[in-house]
Formats: C-alpha cells, sequence, structure tokens
C-alpha cells in the first residue's frame, strides 16, 4: 500500500507557473508507475503525464512543451511543473501510482489513462486566470 499527498496548488494568472508535489509514503516511489491527472466538472478526469522506473515519459498533447513530470527518489517525491498556464488549466489535480514499475496505458490524447493506476492522492486545487 502506498499513500500519496499533493501539495503545491493555488491561484496563478494566466502565463504563470506552479509546480505541484506529491509525497509518497508506505513503499518506495521507485516501485510504481506515477502519473498526474487533473479533474474538473466539465472534462472529467484526464491523463497529463506519466512515467516509469525506466525514465520513459508520455505527456497529453494540451501539456506538452508547457509541463514537466519528475520525480526524486531520495525524497520519494513526484513533481509536475506546470509553465505558460492557460485558463483551461484549471482543475483540481492528483497524482497516482501504478502497481508495477514499467507499463500504464495511454489514451487518445496521449497521457495516462486512469484505468492504469489503483493508488490516487486527495488532490490539490490549480487556478488560472485569465
Amino acid at each position: 500500500q502506498v499513500q500519496l499527498v499533493e501539495s503545491g496548488g493555488g491561484s496563478v494568472q494566466a502565463g504563470g507557473s506552479l509546480r505541484l508535489s506529491c509525497f509518497a509514503s508506505g513503499k518506495a516511489l521507485s516501485d510504481f508507475c506515477m502519473a498526474w491527472f487533473l479533474q474538473d466538472p466539465v472534462k472529467g478526469r484526464e491523463g497529463i503525464s506519466a512515467l516509469d522506473a525506466d525514465g520513459t515519459i508520455d505527456y497529453a498533447d494540451s501539456v506538452k512543451g508547457r509541463f514537466t513530470i519528475a520525480r526524486d527518489n531520495a525524497k520519494n517525491t513526484l513533481y509536475l511543473k506546470m509553465n505558460s498556464l492557460k485558463a483551461e488549466d484549471t482543475a483540481m489535480y492528483y497524482c497516482a501510482a501504478a502497481d508495477g514499475s514499467t507499463w500504464y496505458a495511454l489514451d487518445s490524447r496521449g497521457g495516462p489513462h486512469p484505468s492504469s493506476f489503483g493508488y490516487w492522492g486527495q488532490g490539490t486545487q490549480v487556478t488560472v486566470s485569465s
């Protein structure tokens, strides 16, 4: 069992940046595929980015070139650096973990599919004002 706690959300103007963190406890982060998702009432839950233990990274088309996912195994923490934020990025952001370290499914937008991930944090809110 792994527990995930996100932090770093907040309010920012369009064009600004935020860095989200996801601290894992209970197990080593390196044992899992890790991912970030967003959820809002219109979009539902969408995969943003994911990485596996080998360093393979995937991004949804909507965030390529703007968001960067990274993992610090020594700190057992996953990060999402978000640059050039847009109003449409406003959502609750969740980190998630998948058992096994090398595989997860992708959705049609190129991001991780939520069905591959069994562990979820409580979320952190990101609000971008235009």
